[in-house]
C-alpha cells in the first residue's frame, strides 16, 4: 500500500529528475548501464502510466490485506485465494519459459507447482479454524 501511495504522490513530479535525485542521494552512478537502461525506462513513464500503476498497487494491496485477514482466522475462502493467488502465476510463468526459457524461471516455475499443490492437498488441514 505504501509503494501505491508513494506512486501515486510521484505521479505529477518530473519523474527523469526524481530518478537523477535518487541516484545523487545514493551515490550511483548514473553513467552505470544499469542505471542509465532503467533513466531511459522512467523517462517513458506518464502520469497516468503511474496513476494505473498506483491503482493496481492499491488494489492488489488491499487483496492482499484481506487474504491475511481471512488467513489469521483460517476460514475457507482465504485458503482458496492462497490456492488461487499462487495458481495465477503458473500461466505467466510458463508464458516467460516459452519466451525466453532459463534455469531460474524453470525454478520458480516448478516451486510455483509445488506450493500450489501442497496449498491444495492439505486445504483442509492448513485452512479450517480451530476451536477452543
Amino acid at each position: 500500500m505504501a509503494l501505491a501511495v508513494t506512486a501515486y504522490t510521484l505521479s505529477d513530479n518530473d519523474l527523469p529528475a526524481e530518478y537523477q535525485g535518487l541516484l545523487r542521494i545514493l551515490r550511483l552512478n548514473p553513467e552505470s548501464r544499469i542505471w542509465a537502461h532503467l533513466a531511459a525506462q522512467v523517462s517513458q513513464l506518464t502520469e497516468t502510466k503511474v496513476l494505473v500503476a498506483a491503482a493496481g498497487l492499491l488494489a492488489y494491496s488491499l487483496f492482499s490485506f484481506v487474504e491475511a485477514v481471512g488467513l489469521c482466522f483460517r476460514v475457507s475462502w482465504a485458503g482458496w485465494l492462497a490456492i488461487g493467488e499462487s495458481a495465477f502465476f503458473i500461466p505467466i510463468e510458463i508464458n516467460r519459459l516459452c519466451r525466453h526459457a532459463s534455469v531460474v524461471v524453470i525454478v520458480v516455475l516448478g516451486l510455483n507447482i509445488l506450493i500450489v499443490w501442497y496449498l491444495f492437498q492439505n486445504r483442509r488441514r492448513l485452512f479450517r479454524r480451530h476451536h477452543s
